[in-house]
């Protein structure tokens, strides 16, 4: 089997190179191999220079494209991916690729389809009150909307199926996809189950690009789509 590891990318030259170094050397369980599909998106700072050296590795994929907003990114990604499960990864190091193990084994147990890495099973190093009361709203909302225990909707570490993908179309931009897209595998009628992660937020003076308007944009698809599609 193939893991189609994604990251988007945007203005993370400082972080880019290590992240990829990381996933290239994570050991996976014997029944996966796994190719990188990386995503820049139209970054203004100098990380297409630091995805050259990238270029020619084999296992990696580089895509450039016009700045069109985290899901666009991760929809030219799982368009680019030729993987029979799909793993997000972001591209500053607040996530750590080797916990991937313990991401991939409900799967390859054949537990689930669908595996979210939960910072709130897990353990939170610097995340900033703001930011977790952000995601508890948007958690606990959801739980009272859908009758649904997610403790972390808006977690990165998404792992799914190419299976659980088909007929699921996303329509949001930007950070909008964590929800759209958690609210259609629900319902499709998929499980989603969590495993503990670690996490160690950044802060935004060291390139967080998490504000109000985006956690708002976040939570919007939550009510959204329990009225609406």
């Amino acid at each position: 089997m193939l893991l189609s590891v994604i990251i988007p990318v945007y203005n993370e030259e400082t972080t880019i190179a290590a992240v990829i170094d990381q996933v290239k050397s994570v050991q996976l369980p014997k029944a996966l191999s796994k190719e990188i599909i990386i995503v820049n998106d139209g970054s203004k700072d100098k990380t297409a220079q630091a995805l050259v050296p990238y270029q020619a590795q084999a296992g990696i994929t580089i895509v450039h494209q016009a700045n069109a907003g985290k899901t666009a990114a991760l929809l030219t990604g799982i368009n680019n991916a030729k993987g029979d499960i799909f793993l997000i990864q972001d591209a500053d190091l607040e996530y750590d690729p080797r916990q991937y193990p313990q991401l991939l084994e409900p799967i390859l147990k054949g537990e689930a389809e669908i595996v979210y890495g939960s910072r709130f099973l897990g353990t939170i190093e610097g995340m900033e009150p703001i930011n977790w009361l952000a995601n508890m709203v948007s958690n606990r909302t959801f739980r009272l909307l859908y009758g649904q225990v997610i403790t972390d909707i808006n977690t990165c570490y998404k792992v799914f199926t190419r299976r659980a993908l088909e007929g699921i179309v996303i329509t949001a931009r930007n950070f909008a996809f964590e929800t759209e897209i958690t609210v259609k595998f629900l319902k499709k009628g998929l499980k989603i189950k969590e495993v503990p992660i670690h996490y160690v937020a950044r802060s935004r003076a060291a390139g967080k690009k998490i504000k109000w308007s985006t956690a708002l944009e976040m939570f919007w698809p939550i009510i959204k789509y329990r009225f609406g599609e």
